[in-house]
């Protein structure tokens, strides 16, 4: 069976991978455009054109695949795996494959449809997510579902960390279910009607700290930001990029709170004693920021960080 894989990101090397030790005839690659990366705007190509390039795999970048049906029809596929491509489907693209389009989603289904539901399930505390081998058809990650896998989220676990996993899991399930959808003999489930949630592209907005939040709120905020666009505050003019947190325990704050006779305003810095850690106030209790950044600077710990008395006891981070 001749496959047309398409993809974009990181995420959907490893299917693709997955699918050439396989032995399976991928006879094209469709991924998004390169773009500009970095401060210098360096044109990049997609992680999945370069591995395919790699591999010896013609490539396609149609700037709108709705526009490209004949070119894409000349390779001949039967059948179409995506994965994180980033385009919607037209139903012209459909019917191009007789075996069908199919699609690895990196959530469960219907309540992660959408382009963010790894970031979304970490951003709302979940403790399962999974994959989905769907079906596609016009509606947004709405096709009858082919196969599920659940995996267990982490309580530390980040969305970057989260992702390689799901997209290890997904890239096993799509090599056992070639041969299944090859031969036609499945049976699909349809998607319940209830407990649809779409879940839009993450935008680098969301991604600064509200103190009026709970601290564990706050610390779901941070691992799902994770890699990328990165949780973030400001002491005054200072951009303070927060990658690792955790809640303190509401123990220890009360006793703090004991300890100076008061309680702290929201986004307040509790401690500027290094040893004591970079702790701030928020809704009900207190987070401590374990790993830090300013711009220009490197990584460093909470504690580290404080050595440098960037910031002060008492002081407000923005919010």
């Amino acid at each position: 069976m001749k496959i047309v894989f398409a993809g974009t990101p990181e995420f959907a090397v490893r299917p693709l991978e997955e699918l050439i030790e396989g032995g399976f005839e991928i006879v094209c690659v469709v991924t998004q455009e390169d773009k500009p990366q970095g401060r210098k705007g360096v044109l990049t190509p997609p992680p999945v054109k370069a591995f395919a390039l790699q591999k010896g795999i013609p490539v396609i970048q149609p700037k709108k695949i709705r526009d490209e049906i004949e070119l894409l029809s000349s390779f001949g596929g039967e059948a179409m795996i995506t994965c994180a491509y980033g385009q919607l489907l037209t139903q012209a693209v459909l019917d191009l494959f007789p075996k069908g389009v199919w699609n690895i989603h990196a959530g469960l289904l219907p309540e992660y449809r959408g382009a963010s539901p790894i970031q979304s399930a970490v951003l709302n505390g979940e403790r399962e997510t999974g994959v989905c081998v769907m079906q596609t058809e016009l509606g947004l990650d709405s096709g009858d579902v082919l196969a599920v896998e659940k995996t267990q989220i982490g309580e530390e676990e980040t969305s970057g960390e989260l992702s390689v996993r799901l997209s290890e899991i997904g890239a096993k399930m799509i090599r056992s279910l070639i041969p299944v959808i090859e031969s036609g003999d499945y049976t699909l489930q349809k998607q319940r009607e209830e407990g649809v949630n779409i879940y839009k592209k993450i935008s680098k907005d969301r991604a600064k700290i509200d103190f009026t939040q709970s601290a564990q709120t706050i610390v779901n905020l941070v691992r799902a930001m994770n890699p990328e666009p990165v949780a973030f505050t400001a002491a005054g003019e200072l951009r303070i990029i927060v990658f690792k947190a955790k809640a303190l325990p509401p123990e220890r704050y009360a006793q703090i709170c004991e300890e100076a006779g008061r309680a702290f305003a929201c986004g307040e810095v509790v401690y500027d004693v290094p040893k004591k850690g970079f702790i701030v106030a928020c809704s009900g209790g207190a987070v401590e920021f374990c790993e830090v950044q300013v711009a220009g600077g490197k990584r460093m710990s909470g504690k580290d960080f404080l050595n440098g008395r960037k910031v002060q006891k008492g002081q407000v981070l923005s919010c």
